[in-house]
């Protein structure tokens, strides 16, 4: 797909914005630093005259990055050379307009990270960014009328939640209606009631677990992408089993979440064809607004993204009933209460160096996995004016990465998009859908 940029814009706040540098805290320093992608696509309304006028969304971007400034500033540098905090300067982010002959329909399942990544504006993250902007944008309308709206957004700077504020606020001002989510800057909230010694041991910092017999050829293996639909009546179906041997007794109903991530535990184990005695970890990112008490404000603007983890036997994970992973994943999400997070606050703030636990593309590679629940993240309710997002793919390279969103259609139904090494794709897909038969 060949796409061709008509302008390229940074785009300054409407009005003056605070100037001061906001210290980064722990769980920012904990994030993968690059610049996380996401594309939306629209189809076009009919009589619609100013489909995603470039015009339009730049005015309405200058106008919410005043609320939402810390987007417009850079990184800054602290005296030890590393970047700890965000130079709220005002200067700006980059918004591109570009087009392509193709439709949105030779996109297919909008499983090609290949593809979608020219729909992202592109940074080079092994330079030094400290100039570049923190968010970029890119619309790109394509031969069939429809358009798409790239989106990366510098992870240090905001957490999923942080980011869908944004864009909806974004949406909302476009369309001319008010701003239902306004930032809570202040990120001196989050030391609140911290402890100055931690009362756990934090196993989600402990090192991931490395695959047994480790071949001698590391060189990387290429990654593709999979999007599993999940109906209603699939959903049910593995609620029924999650429910299986689990005895007369025992009145705890799981999470959807709980079943989703256990099914998906157990596929990629035996997809990647682990041995028994194999550890995995299951990584699983917790908001901690809620969690924490007193409760940070919903609008708080940064990460609040606490690792929540369990750890397994691959032998177990394949052989056990799907309500004892169930029970491991539940077990894991009941640990993250007020006094865990703190202490896990606490432990972070002891280090020398808490960037030496950054996760990233290392973390969540074989024998271990990431999924992040997508489905309280109003992730569809971006309408610019135009109607709602007919799809949503947030983009990743790395394996073991996976998402689990709502439907756009909004029937209860969800999707999968998992990024692993390309020779297992084909057999967790088929493992995955098995059960569900």
């Amino acid at each position: 797909m060949e796409i061709h940029v008509k302008e390229s814009t940074i785009i300054r706040p409407a009005h003056e914005t605070p100037k001061h540098c906001l210290k980064n805290s722990e769980l920012d320093l904990l994030v993968p630093s690059i610049h996380v992608p996401g594309v939306y696509f629209y189809r076009r309304p009919n009589n619609s005259s100013d489909f995603f006028e470039a015009g339009l969304l730049k005015e309405a971007l200058s106008k919410v990055l005043v609320p939402y400034y810390p987007m417009a500033g850079r990184l800054g540098r602290a005296e030890n050379g590393k970047f700890t905090d965000i130079n709220c300067n005002g200067e700006g982010v980059l918004f591109m307009e570009a087009e392509t002959t193709c439709v949105i329909d030779d996109l297919g399942d909008f499983e090609s990270n290949t593809i979608l990544l020219k729909l992202v504006p592109n940074v080079d993250s092994t330079k030094d960014i400290s100039s570049c902007p923190l968010l970029v944008t890119q619309v790109t309308h394509f031969k069939c009328g429809g358009a798409s709206l790239g989106i990366g957004v510098y992870h240090t700077l905001a957490d999923a939640t942080s980011v869908f504020h944004f864009i909806n606020a974004w949406a909302e001002m476009t369309h001319g209606i008010s701003i239902s989510n306004f930032p809570f800057i202040d990120r001196t909230v989050l030391e609140i009631g911290v402890p100055t010694c931690s009362k756990f041991h934090h196993i989600e910092h402990d090192p991931p677990p490395s695959i047994n017999n480790a071949p001698i050829d590391q060189n990387p293996r290429p990654i593709s992408t999979a999007i599993l639909n999940m109906s209603v009546d699939q959903i049910n179906t593995l609620k029924a089993k999650s429910k299986e041997n689990y005895g007369p007794t025992n009145t705890l109903n799981f999470t959807r979440f709980e079943i989703l991530a256990a099914h998906i535990w157990r596929c990629l184990c035996k997809a990647r064809g682990l041995s028994n005695d194999q550890v995995s970890k299951l990584y699983f990112p917790i908001n901690g607004r809620s969690r924490l008490n007193p409760p940070l404000p919903s609008g708080y603007f940064g990460n609040v993204i606490f690792p929540g983890t369990s750890l397994a036997l691959s032998g177990d994970i394949i052989s056990e009933p799907l309500s004892s992973t169930c029970e491991r994943i539940h077990k894991a999400l009941m640990r993250m209460d007020d006094e865990y997070l703190k202490s896990a606050l606490a432990y972070l703030k002891q280090l020398p160096d808490v960037m030496v636990l950054r996760r990233g593309s290392h973390t969540f590679k074989c024998p271990n996995l990431n999924v992040s629940n997508l489905c309280h993240m109003c992730v569809y309710d971006a309408n610019f004016g135009w109607g709602r997002p007919m799809f949503f793919r947030p983009i990743a390279v790395s394996d073991g990465v996976g998402f689990i969103l709502p439907s756009p259609n909004n029937d209860g139904s969800l999707y999968l998009v998992i990024n692993l090494e390309t020779q297992w794709i084909q057999l967790f897909r088929k493992f995955f859908y098995e059960i569900l038969v």
